[in-house]
């Protein structure tokens, strides 16, 4: 994802799976607290009014758009946690485990007493 967007910028816009079929709107985004960069974005998928976390690296913002490269039956499955609070390190951890994303060795590991996944704007 182009680190030079403004968070705050993509709430509001459609986002789609990678076959281009349409998810929904981009509900709030994710910071991680240690970097300040976006790092999830949670999307109301109109299912139930629920709302899905997904990565916003390798997602990329294609003319005002959010084009998630995942499919929508994985997207949909995602776990649920509710929006409007930081994401636990352990949250966080099984939505990298859920889209199959790798912590890199060189990663520190989350510590159990730091806040992950603060919310744009706030």
């Amino acid at each position: 994802m182009q680190t030079d967007i403004d968070p705050r910028s993509l709430i509001g816009r459609k986002a789609f799976d990678r076959n281009g079929a349409r998810l929904g709107t981009v509900d709030e985004v994710y910071l991680d607290d240690a970097t300040g960069v976006p790092e999830w974005a949670a999307i109301r998928t109109g299912l139930f009014s629920r709302d899905a976390f997904v990565p916003l690296e390798p997602s990329e913002l294609v003319e005002g758009t959010l084009h998630v490269p995942y499919e929508r039956s994985l997207i949909k499955d995602a776990p649920d946690f509710g929006v409007g609070r930081h994401l636990s390190p352990e949250q966080e951890l099984q939505l990298y485990h859920h889209y199959g994303i790798s912590l890199t060795d060189d990663a520190p590991p989350p510590a159990e007493d730091r806040d992950f996944g603060q919310i744009a704007g706030e």
